[in-house]
Order: C-alpha cells, then structure tokens, then sequence
C-alpha cells in the first residue's frame, strides 16, 4: 500500500510541475513581432548571420546578455517574434562578429520593422577612414560581381530563347536571322563561353539552310550564292571555336565537342569539302564513341552525295558494323554499290556486285513501308528480276 501511495504522490507531483511549467510558458504581456532587412556595405542582402537583441545597453556586446536572438534568412530577412515591451540595443552578428547596431523602443503590442542600411549615411559616419576604404573596395568587387551575375542571366534567357526557336525553325527552314543577330550578341558579351559559340554556329547552320532553301526556289545552286556559302563557313567556324574553347577549359566535355565536330563535317560535306568533312567526322567518333554510328551514317551520307561510292560503301559498312538496326546506311551502301553492276555477256542481264542485294534487303526490312525510298527499291529490283525475300530478317545487334 505504501507503494501504491508513494507512486501516486510522485504522479500527483509530476502533474503540478507540467501545469506550473505550462503556466510560465506563456507569452510576455505586450510582446510584439519585430523584423526587417539587411543590407551589406556593397547594397546586397545579407544572406547569413543573426539578430540579437539586449537591454544591457551599458554593456560591450560580448558581455551583454541577449534575450531573442533570430537568424538572417537566405532572402536578408529576419523576424523576431515575442520581443518584449522596452529600450533595446539591436545588433547584427556576421560569423560571430557585430557588423551593425540600432536602437530599438519596443511599445507593447505595437509590431515593429527595424532594417539595417549599411550603406546609409547612418552606418558611414562613424567608420574610421580605412574601414571606409575597405568598403568602397568591396562595392566595385561587388558591382563588377552584379554586373557578370547580370550578363549570364541575360545570356541564360538568350539560350533558351533562341534553342526554342531553333527547334521550331530547323524543321521548316525559316529565317533564323533574329537568332543570329541575338547569339553574335552573346559571343560578344562573353567570348570565352563554348555553348555559346556552339548555339552560335547552329543559328547561322540554321539560317544558311534557310537561304538554301530560298536559293532552290529560285532555281539556283546556293553554291553559287557567296551570302549563303559564307553563312554555312562562319557556322562552321563558330563551331570549331566552341569546340576548341571547350577542350581548353577546366571541365571539357567531349561530347559536347563531339556535336561540334559533326556539325562541321555536315557543313563541309555540304560545301563539297569531302576529306575536311571525313577527318571531322573522325573527331566525334574519337570524341563520343557512344554516337559513333549516327557520326559514320553521316559520313556515308556525304560520301555518296559526292559521288564517292567507295568512301560511302567503307563508312556505311563502320555504321552498320556498330548499329545494325538503321536502315539509311543499308541504302546508302547498295546505292553505291549498284553502280558497280556488270552485264552477264550471256543472259544480257545484270550482276549486282557482291553485297549489294543484301544491303537492299536489309533496308527493305528496316525502313518503314511509308519511306518513298522503299516503293522506288522494290521497283528496281523488280525491274532486275530480282526477287525481294519478304522474310529477309535484317541483323538487330547493336554495338556500342
């Protein structure tokens, strides 16, 4: 039984005290809210440090005793909340250093709004004249800092701006010249930037196709039109500038160089310049061998607008050797390897070269029935007496 009473005295004991502790916990009479901003010496926010409020207003800071103490946010902001009624010194601390203080008379009930200005006259005055040479310092640090802060968060929107734009104008050929006018402002405003260069050699890539297009309309080579030639150079060169900015920086990306790379040797397979076009295409198989075969299927591609059918059969035969489910690189190769047909002296009919209704089979089963591609193979080879195998099952492995 004493046991049972001792466990009910300490229970009972244990509730007084949790209804006293409560009772003390309740907030100051009259306590307000107090907050405000803070602004360093150079015009920016305060992003760290705290608010500390005493009464000991005789006393040095360190010694002083502080009754609320709140955090600077990441915004310069603070917000005391049950500040009590009475005559206050406020003080910012910066890494445990005070950097600013004001008088604060808190009335009760009355919230309050308390900034700190380090740039005010009020905070100048009394700074002896090293401290104010040091702050005069650190606001042309900090203004050059804004000033680059603001021009890569132009050139940020000019970016995704002008790649929106891209996206829509590549696929229709529109003029890009508002893209290029926008990018050659971007190369200028920072230079050493290499995705700048590379977007830059995309937008004139864009607007040189752009004229192309004009040019055929008019019924006119656009390599015979030196606007359109020189659109397609300078695009080149801005990607070779990209490029070449990019390995020389700290992080290079190869692939990103990669993508230059073969920008260039499309352009110079365009241009009709065949081996500058194969050495680039080298370069971003070098670069990114991930992409390697979409790098050779290009390189086919200008090899057989050239009319070089060897070069387009050995880099259509590199395509399909590490992705063997395209179907461009098997027409590419029979394309160019039909033309090394031969006529049985015999039969009088013709002999496709080693390799050749193969790569057609294979294309046919690897291209979709609407490619028009498709409908003119299948009329050669019935126009050779050549039976298309419909359960020809073209290779699938991938190679990376």
């Amino acid at each position: 039984m004493k046991s049972l009473r001792m466990k009910f005295l300490a229970a009972f004991a244990a509730f007084a005290l949790a209804g006293s502790t409560a009772a003390l916990a309740q907030t100051v009479p009259g306590a307000v809210t107090v907050k405000g901003h803070v602004t360093d010496p150079g015009g920016m926010p305060v992003t760290n440090g705290e608010i500390r409020f005493t009464k000991d207003k005789a006393a040095a800071p360190k010694d002083a005793r502080m009754v609320n103490v709140t955090p600077v946010d990441g915004s310069g902001n603070y917000e005391a909340k049950d500040v009590a009624p009475g005559d206050y010194f406020v003080y910012v601390y910066q890494a445990g250093v005070t950097t600013d203080r004001q008088e604060l008379k808190v009335i009760p009930n009355q919230n309050a709004t308390l900034d700190f200005d380090m740039t005010s006259e009020r905070y100048m005055k009394d700074l002896s004249p090293e401290r104010k040479k040091e702050i005069e310092d650190y606001k042309k640090n900090a203004a050059a800092a804004n000033a680059a802060n603001s021009v890569i968060n132009n050139l940020n929107k000019t970016l995704a701006s002008v790649r929106a734009d891209l996206a829509a104008a590549v696929p229709t050929k529109a003029d890009a010249t508002k893209d290029v006018a926008d990018m050659k402002a971007a190369t200028d405003a920072k230079p050493e930037e290499s995705v700048l260069w590379i977007v830059y050699g995309e937008a004139l890539l864009a607007q040189a196709d752009h004229l192309a297009a004009e040019d055929q309309k008019a019924g006119k080579l656009f390599t015979t039109d030196d606007a359109t030639v020189k659109f397609y150079t300078d695009s080149a060169a801005a990607y070779q500038k990209g490029a070449d900015l990019n390995a020389a920086s700290k992080k290079p990306q190869p692939a990103d160089q990669a993508v230059a790379y073969n920008a260039i040797g499309n352009i110079d397979g365009k241009l009709g310049k065949v081996p500058d076009a194969s050495a680039a295409y080298d370069k971003a198989v070098a670069l990114d061998p991930t992409k390697a075969g979409m790098y050779y299927g290009n390189e086919a591609i200008v090899m057989y607008k050239a009319s070089q059918a060897d070069g387009a059969i050995a880099a259509a035969d590199k395509a399909i050797a590490i992705d063997a489910t395209r179907p461009d690189p098997y027409y590419i190769k029979a394309q160019s390897l039909i033309g090394k047909a031969t006529i049985d002296p015999k039969t009088q009919l013709p002999v496709l070269p080693p390799g050749c209704l193969d790569a057609y089979q294979a294309f046919l089963s690897l291209a979709p029935p609407s490619d028009p591609r498709v409908a003119q193979v299948k009329e050669l080879l019935g126009s050779l007496n050549v039976k298309i195998d419909t359960s020809y099952k073209a290779p699938t492995n991938k190679k990376k």
